[in-house]
């Protein structure tokens, strides 16, 4: 399989936004026109979707939700897709899209992470088009610390770039900005000092493969299945091996261990040469760690495994590109992710 790159981003260009999963609530409707206000002063139109209510748990029926979204990516006119945030029940989505016609289209950047997992994965997977699992539009107006990058920053690469992200070795580790009473929010709190942690052992690790995982919690439902057949993309990814990602959100140690034992059994794991876990509070148990979940589950993969990288729900936030070459570094006194569109 060859990876498909959307073409860059360039003044003028139009951006869809709507909300294959949850939509926004009224009282959120602030934030929502400060994060369209930040993309348009970057230079960019939006069109704005009718699938974005906020009164129940998905913004609209799942037939309607699925046309919109495979209306924006197929439209020559829409450059990139970014939802307001991701929710519940995306998976609902899958069997609906018209998959014939998102393969047949000049690929669009997808951009989000959280339940978006459940769409951008199998998109890349399924059409070989690179998507960002990276911070939402709810997200945008926070500026990225230095040496991360945003997903505006992404979609405006060319084909062939290569970037490194390295972490600020800060992270939130308490609250939340309530865009209820801050819709201007737009500097991240990092209170808490913070570095990746390598769960499996000690040394460097320096480790090369394509860029490829989700939420643990939304892509544990669709591993093995056709929509997220791992195995199946490392086999056409050969010889070159794969770096995993997963990001836990909120679901405690035990569950997660769970969903980490069935995805290893569905081949989600297949190809690896390393995993890659996202920082998360959630809880342990008594008895088991986030830390010991993974390692029950994955240690037997005998592959580096390295946590607390800051590509899940815990600010900030590194945005990982599906299907790129990856670069990961892992030691001394630098952890750094490379990745290459190519």
């Amino acid at each position: 399989m060859k990876i498909r790159y959307p073409a860059p981003l360039r003044p003028g260009d139009r951006v869809g936004v709507t909300a294959p999963s949850s939509g926004i609530d009224e009282s959120l409707r602030d934030r929502l026109r400060v994060a369209i206000r930040m993309v348009e002063e970057r230079g960019y139109q939006v069109v704005v979707g009718e699938c974005l209510d906020g009164a129940g748990h998905v913004s609209a029926p799942a037939a309607d939700r699925a046309r919109e979204l495979t209306a924006m990516l197929t439209d020559p006119g829409i450059r990139a897709v970014v939802p307001p945030w991701g929710g519940e029940t995306a998976i609902d989505l899958l069997p609906l899209l018209d998959w014939d016609a998102l393969r047949e289209a000049e690929p669009t950047w997808l951009v989000g992470y959280s339940d978006m997992s459940t769409i951008i994965t199998p998109l890349t997977l399924l059409t070989g088009v690179a998507t960002v699992h990276g911070n939402n539009l709810m997200d945008t107006p926070y500026h990225a610390p230095e040496g991360l990058a945003t997903w505006l920053d992404i979609v405006e690469m060319a084909p062939g770039t290569t970037f490194t992200q390295i972490p600020p070795g800060r992270y939130r580790a308490r609250g939340w900005d309530d865009y209820r009473t801050v819709p201007e929010a737009c500097e991240f709190t990092l209170d808490t000092p913070g570095r990746w942690t390598r769960l499996d052992g000690d040394g460097d690790v320096e480790v090369e493969g394509r860029l490829i995982g989700g939420c643990i919690e939304t892509v544990c439902n669709i591993a093995g299945t056709p929509y997220g057949d791992i195995a199946a993309f490392a086999r056409a990814m050969a010889p070159e091996g794969l770096i995993v990602y997963v990001e836990a959100d909120g679901h405690d140690a035990a569950a997660i261990c769970r969903n980490l034992h069935g995805m290893r059994l569905a081949g989600f794991f297949s190809g690896a040469v390393a995993v890659l876990v996202g920082r998360t509070r959630a809880p342990g148990i008594d008895s088991l760690s986030q830390h010991e979940a993974v390692l029950d589950a994955l240690g037997g993969l005998a592959v580096p495994i390295i946590a607390d990288v800051e590509c899940g729900h815990v600010p900030p936030y590194l945005p990982i590109v599906n299907g790129a070459r990856g670069r990961l570094r892992y030691g001394g006194h630098r952890d750094e992710l490379t990745q290459t569109l190519n």
